[in-house]
């Protein structure tokens, strides 16, 4: 899979989400960074359909976490937006369901990588033109095999 993305269009990014779902595992960690309006939540909608959860993906801004079930893996969708440091993470138990789960925080960097031993890391951004980019930055030897192998 290519790491650069131009994503013109919100079916775009949804779409890479929907690629990307068919790559992640039970107990993956994705680390989505990127400014408000880069498309975050979309990303994250696209995996969610990809995966077959029931309920429709929205952001969890104001509920911090949310858990997404009926689909092919639980997605655990985290907004760490409003949380103060990593004593927030730890308060959220959010280790308790990384083993059979797949795990999506946004705003996350700096605060969540420590849940897991590897972690795909995706930073968006919008451009001047409303067109978003998305960089895959795989963390771990696991992730660089999938990605590479998803050519």
């Amino acid at each position: 899979m290519r790491r650069e993305h131009l994503l013109p269009t919100p079916d775009d990014t949804r779409a890479l989400g929907a690629a990307l779902a068919g790559l992640v595992r039970a107990g993956d960690l994705v680390v989505l960074v990127g400014p408000l309006g880069a498309g975050k939540t979309a990303l994250t909608q696209g995996m969610g359909e990809a995966l077959g959860v029931r309920e429709p993906v929205t952001s969890p801004t104001f509920v911090i976490s949310r858990v997404h079930r009926g689909g092919r893996l639980p997605l655990v969708h985290v907004d760490a937006y409003r949380l103060g440091g990593v004593a927030d993470v730890d308060d959220l138990d959010l280790d308790a369901s990384t083993e059979e789960s797949v795990t999506v925080v946004e705003w996350g960097q700096g605060l969540v990588e420590q849940l897991t031993d590897e972690h795909l890391e995706v930073r968006l951004d919008r451009r001047d033109d409303d067109v978003r980019t998305a960089l895959l930055v795989p963390h771990g030897p696991g992730w660089e095999q999938r990605l590479d192998g998803a050519a």
